[in-house]
């Protein structure tokens, strides 16, 4: 569970788009973004007790899936939520992420016109 200060989520992305569209959200909701490059980086950030995990399900440089099951694996971490967004068409990567332990998988366009609100929420639930 996060404690009260952790304002902040982990974002696991390599588009810029999404980057940007994660930094205004979280500003609007007074929420901080560390975004991590490497599965080594993202479990070393996520020490920190996030309120979120968002994950780039399409992400170019990093196995995901291997970075699911190492968030799963970790007892310190397996409790964060998992949020991924992925592409509508890429049906197989989403139960792929899904049987890995990935919390929530939405596709990228509803990732994007509701992240807000998924921010709001998962920042109220402290």
């Amino acid at each position: 569970m996060s404690s009260p200060q952790s304002r902040k989520v982990l974002a696991v992305v390599d588009d810029l788009m999404f980057a940007v569209k994660i930094d205004a959200a979280a500003r609007q909701n007074s929420i901080t973004v560390e975004y991590a490059k490497t599965l080594a980086d993202a479990l070393t950030k996520a020490k920190t007790q996030p309120l979120l995990v968002l994950i780039d399900l399409n992400h170019n440089k990093l196995d995901v899936i291997s970075l699911i099951r190492s968030f799963k694996a970790d007892d310190e971490i397996k409790k964060l939520s998992l949020l991924g967004f992925i592409s509508h068409v890429d049906g197989e990567r989403r139960q792929e992420a899904v049987d890995a332990g990935c919390d929530s998988v939405v596709p990228r366009s509803a990732f994007s016109v509701n992240l807000p609100k998924i921010l709001k929420r998962h920042s109220t639930a402290l």
